[in-house]
């Protein structure tokens, strides 16, 4: 029986172990976390993260072939497969302050990985991690291995936070990195051979290490890219009376081109775009590509300039103040169909309305009060460290309320900031929310989901993305 071991129980790795349990019953699993409150979570009925379909899967596995554990040590040792999904944040100091990863969790799990192992490994990267991570893993392995072997693989994930379970059950690909030596060769086949289970073997890609790392990188880059791309688009359309929906819809129909990924809105977030991208560039400038560097970045400059021209906007609308105004902000997860706050554009939103002293009721169906001002408080990629080494009890914001219902975020509100496109915000009852607010009334779609011709004729002034303005915001024009 294979026996399979996955360090980090987040995001990546429960999902995909509960999935590789569900496909390969003959396979035994088992998610190590040092996180007693998280592997405790995943044990009960109350998942530790939001994902559609992933509750059943693990309900079916799960003390059967799945385990949840902390015993990492044990776990490790006894394991044929080892993966590695932990935490690689964006340093905060030192060299490569502001780009490079953090590699400090994954040489931890690395040398505990050398010291504790029995028997040969294979070792498989499953966190996004920068080119050459897996060189130098391998470096610590060795180096540490009194005789055992180990191989080290790259499989790279390709997961969208709220359709996670279904991408694991029916990939677009599945990438596997490895040395191109008969040891890495056999390596390679091991972890096929778990994939092969369930998906097609023309989707399973087979590369050396780099490319596999690289791969990672760069496609999240290219999404991030569209994104950008079809943003800079939007301001260039609000500027000339165009609509971004429209253009969008026509450059999508070129089958070169493709329709997806070409939504204008406040901005992408997510715990993987900026950080690629980061990574990206500093992996550019340490091999002396600066000209590459540069290119990268104005995809993150765009995605800010989106985030603080939304703000800017707003706050003219609003006769250039929102002192003292409460503000509904509706919606606040990176996009709809998950609990997860990282990066999202609503925080810097939050943070621009609140620097001009505006007061906020923020609403979203699946986000904590708790995550929401942990996140308002926190300092740029604190979040990616594990929930034991963030500042404890943040302070919390005052000007700031969460409420469990739109209806009460939007009381008295002399405006709404729609940030999250969940299903719900369409069918509102916008009469309803019209009547019980301070007139004027503002609402500013930041992912265009709503009818906005609708809206005026309740009476509502509404600002669109990319959308031709109305004619009071014409007359207020928002400074940059």
């Amino acid at each position: 029986m294979v026996k399979i071991c996955c360090i980090g129980a987040g995001y990546v790795g429960g999902p995909t172990m509960a999935v590789i349990a569900l496909k390969c019953p003959s396979v035994e699993v088992a998610v190590v976390d040092i996180s007693v409150p998280r592997i405790t979570a995943w044990n009960s009925d109350q998942l530790p993260i939001y994902e559609p379909g992933l509750d059943d899967v693990v309900k079916k596995c799960r003390g059967k072939n799945l385990f949840f554990s902390t015993e990492v040590e044990k776990h490790v040792a006894e394991a044929d497969i080892v993966f590695v999904s932990v935490n690689t944040p964006t340093k905060t100091r030192g060299l490569g302050a502001g780009k490079a990863a953090d590699l400090t969790y994954w040489e931890s799990a690395a040398r505990m990985i050398a010291d504790v192992s029995k028997s040969n490994k294979i070792v498989v990267e499953k966190s996004t991690v920068p080119v050459k991570t897996a060189e130098a893993i391998e470096k610590i392995l060795t180096h540490n291995s009194k005789g055992i072997s180990f191989q080290i693989l790259s499989n790279p994930e390709f997961l969208a936070e709220g359709t996670a379970i279904e991408d694991l059950f029916k990939p677009d690909r599945v990438l596997i990195g490895g040395r191109e030596t008969p040891e890495g060769q056999k390596a390679i086949k091991a972890l096929k051979d778990v994939y092969s289970q369930w998906v097609p073997e023309d989707r399973i890609i087979t590369t050396n290490l780099w490319s596999a790392e690289l791969s990672k990188l760069a496609a999240n880059a290219f999404l991030a890219q569209r994104i950008s791309s079809v943003n800079a688009m939007s301001a260039l359309c609000e500027a000339t009376g165009a609509n971004v929906s429209q253009v969008a819809y026509a450059v999508g129909t070129d089958t070169r081109i493709g329709p997806k990924f070409l939504n204008a809105s406040v901005g992408f977030g997510g715990s993987c775009f900026q950080k690629d991208i980061l990574n990206l560039v500093y992996i550019c400038e340490c091999n002396g590509l600066p000209e590459v560097a540069e290119y990268w970045k104005q995809v993150i400059k765009i995605n800010d300039y989106q985030k603080s021209r939304f703000v800017n906007r707003v706050v003219a609308s609003m006769f250039n103040t929102v002192s003292g105004k409460k503000v509904a902000i509706l919606g606040f997860a990176f996009k709809k169909d998950t609990g997860d706050t990282r990066e999202t554009p609503a925080i810097d939103v939050c943070k621009g309305l609140l620097g001009d002293k505006g007061r906020l009721s923020i609403y979203d169906p699946q986000v904590t009060e708790d995550q929401i001002q942990r996140d308002l408080s926190m300092n740029k990629f604190d979040w990616d460290h594990p929930l034991h080494l963030q500042p404890m009890s943040p302070t919390t914001v005052k000007q700031v309320s969460v409420v469990w219902d739109a209806y009460e975020a939007t009381k008295d509100a002399h405006a709404v900031c729609i940030l999250t496109e969940w299903d719900e915000f369409k069918t509102l009852d916008y009469q309803r929310i019209y009547d019980n607010m301070q007139k004027p009334a503002f609402i500013f779609d930041g992912r265009n989901v709503v009818n906005g011709d609708k809206l005026r004729e309740i009476g509502f002034i509404v600002y669109s993305i990319g959308k031709p303005l109305d004619a009071w915001l014409k007359d207020m024009p928002a400074v940059a």
